[in-house]
């Protein structure tokens, strides 16, 4: 069978296209557990600050049990603070009103409760050093974040490791993505977000190539506690 494509139109300043592109009947259960999700979403009270693209994420990302994460120029966004989240949005959100972006910004930090919830996903990163070196919002700010990051790694539910410079190539130069997971229940969703809208996959040969993918990018990270000591480091020069 053909692969449909689902699409959804947004006018927001950043994206304007969403993509579902898997086989039918799979398309038919991954639109029914993001509807159900959406149904019990606690984002609806944020109405336009969480755009159409962009729900269907949130409510995967609330059901998930798993969340593997690869990510190149930002630190993983259920991991960010206020000021990066500010500072993020400011340069992203080109032409968005300051009303709007803290919007966004109460969005995000509302998402990130799902980290210490009773039913909290595991959340295993891995960042490219460009993430941790770039210093969005200035030294204060990403001083902030990285030690940030240094806490949210001592959880229990999350590991997070840095992809130093020093690998060279590697398995995702194509750049980031996440592997959502659902148990035993339903089968692991690939989601990539680009310039111009999103991607859901879940045809078995797609999301075994980017699990394949992500178990290369976490075999060749910074193990969690040489992670943990680059992150700390940076931010005590940043702090000088």
């Amino acid at each position: 069978m053909e692969p449909r494509v689902h699409r959804t139109e947004d006018t927001g300043p950043c994206h304007s296209i969403a993509v579902y592109d898997v086989r039918a009947p799979e398309s038919d259960r991954l639109l029914t557990l993001a509807r159900e999700a959406r149904q019990r979403g606690w984002w609806h009270t944020y109405g336009e600050a969480v755009p159409q693209w962009f729900e269907a994420y949130v409510g995967l990302e609330s059901e998930a049990t798993s969340l593997r994460v690869y990510e190149v120029e930002f630190v993983p966004g259920l991991l960010q603070t206020e000021s990066y989240i500010r500072a993020v949005h400011r340069a992203g959100s080109i032409g968005a009103e300051d009303e709007d972006i803290e919007r966004r910004i109460a969005v995000r930090l509302a998402r990130q409760q799902l980290l210490t919830g009773p039913e909290a996903p595991h959340l295993w990163a891995v960042i490219n050093e460009a993430a941790i070196r770039r210093a969005v919002g200035g030294p204060e700010t990403m001083r902030e974040q990285l030690l940030r990051l240094v806490e949210a790694s001592e959880l229990r539910n999350v590991t997070l490791q840095v992809l130093p410079f020093s690998v060279g190539a590697h398995a995702a130069m194509d750049g980031p993505f996440h592997v959502l997971g659902f148990g035993s229940d339903d089968p692991d969703v690939v989601y990539i977000e680009y310039t111009t809208g999103t991607l859901y996959l879940e045809k078995t040969p797609e999301v075994e190539r980017y699990t394949l993918m992500f178990d290369h990018l976490r075999a060749a990270a910074l193990p969690v506690e040489a992670s943990r000591t680059l992150l700390a480091k940076i931010a005590a020069e940043l702090g000088q």
